[in-house]
């Protein structure tokens, strides 16, 4: 590019008297120019894209030295809070966010990264906690079992190393009040494969239309049909499922409920004020069938004097049948004389089955 500068004066004095010249010189100055702005222009795209995939890696170096993000270990505080942002209560098998509030002596407040939307780190904290789990983004899980949690109350503690004198205490109440589910249903059926296309048929060869030496052209072959589709899979048979519904007495009445089926069991409790329980032993739907294979197409007739006829198309293949759905599991459900105001928490669903069957008898406490 700097030779082809150092060369424009000395070809424009050239062409002093040749107006047409210099008219004709100016478009490569603007070439020039796109061609050092589109030069430019990649290289800060190039820049822009090495910066954002830093960001986006989480790098949490170039995120501090951006701004993007802070280190605790030079900035003072007075004190920290942690709270569930989501609620103060989780249930069995949630996951909540948790979030810390540092403030300073000053008054600013700083929060935690994640559902704080904050600049602190994660990654400057330690959290200790009992019953539920926590990870290092700061998700607190209470397990599934409400055995795990029965009677007990979960408690996090978070620290900070760069300040040891101070820690955020934070118990978690855990609610029932929720919506469950219990699958117990047939497998879906597979699906059928798709037919294979039939293959085109060959053009016909070609003749001549010359009137002195005429000659026909040749017919084109007949395209191929198409495979069937392979039919779709029968859907699984749910397997008998039985149900026992127990009674705890309190000021939130708990439904204790024990599901099992195949093998398995899931336990549960229900608030009778605002959960509920969904027992599903459906049959599985069947699969879908494969779509049939088209046909060739086929061959066209060579040009001649007369000329070819094209060749026949080929059929299209059958498409498969969707497989038939698996039959519902039987459920009997077993409760409490206790538990019987409350049985409309439970819903029951298992279609392709019998109905249900319900049995009034004293259940004794489940664990």
């Amino acid at each position: 590019m700097s030779k082809f500068r150092s060369l424009a004066p000395r070809f424009l004095r050239t062409a002093a008297a040749n107006s047409g010249f210099v008219r004709e010189l100016r478009p490569y100055k603007i070439v020039a120019k796109i061609r050092t702005s589109a030069w430019m222009g990649k290289r800060w795209t190039a820049c822009l894209s090495v910066a954002s995939l830093l960001v986006l890696s989480g790098c949490a170096a170039v995120q501090v030295r951006m701004g993007m993000k802070v280190y605790l270990d030079k900035i003072p505080i007075a004190s920290m809070q942690a709270s569930l942002p989501k609620g103060p209560g989780i249930g069995p098998g949630e996951k909540s966010p948790l979030v810390v509030a540092f403030t300073g002596p000053d008054g600013k407040v700083l929060m935690t990264e994640g559902q704080g939307q904050g600049k602190v780190l994660w990654k400057d904290r330690t959290v200790t906690a009992s019953v539920v789990t926590a990870n290092q983004k700061g998700i607190v899980t209470l397990p599934r079992d409400p055995r795990i949690s029965d009677g007990k109350v979960p408690h996090v503690t978070v620290t900070v190393p760069s300040h040891p004198d101070l820690r955020a205490e934070l118990d978690i109440p855990v609610r029932y009040d929720e919506n469950y589910s219990a699958n117990f249903s047939g497998g879906s059926g597979s699906s059928g494969m798709n037919g294979s296309d039939g293959m085109d048929g060959a053009s016909g060869s070609m003749g001549s239309m010359d009137p002195n030496s005429p000659s026909p052209g040749g017919d084109g072959s007949n395209g191929t049909d198409g495979s069937n589709g392979q039919d779709g899979g029968a859907g699984g048979d749910a397997p008998p499922v039985q149900v026992r519904v127990g009674f705890r007495s309190g000021t939130h009445p708990l439904l204790q409920v024990g599901v099992s089926a195949a093998g398995r069991q899931k336990l549960y409790l229900v608030d009778t004020q605002g959960g509920s329980l969904t027992v599903h032993a459906d049959g599985g739907s069947g699969g879908s069938g494969g779509r049939g294979g088209r046909g060739g197409r086929g061959g066209s007739g060579g040009i001649g004097s007369p000329s070819g006829n094209s060749g026949r198309d080929g059929s299209d293949g059958r498409s498969g049948s969707d497989g038939s759905p698996g039959r519902g599991g039987s459920i009997t459900v077993t409760y409490d004389p206790q538990a019987r105001p409350y049985l409309a928490k439970i819903h029951l669903s298992n279609r392709g089955g019998p109905a249900p069957v319900f049995k009034e008898e004293a259940v004794a406490p489940l664990w």
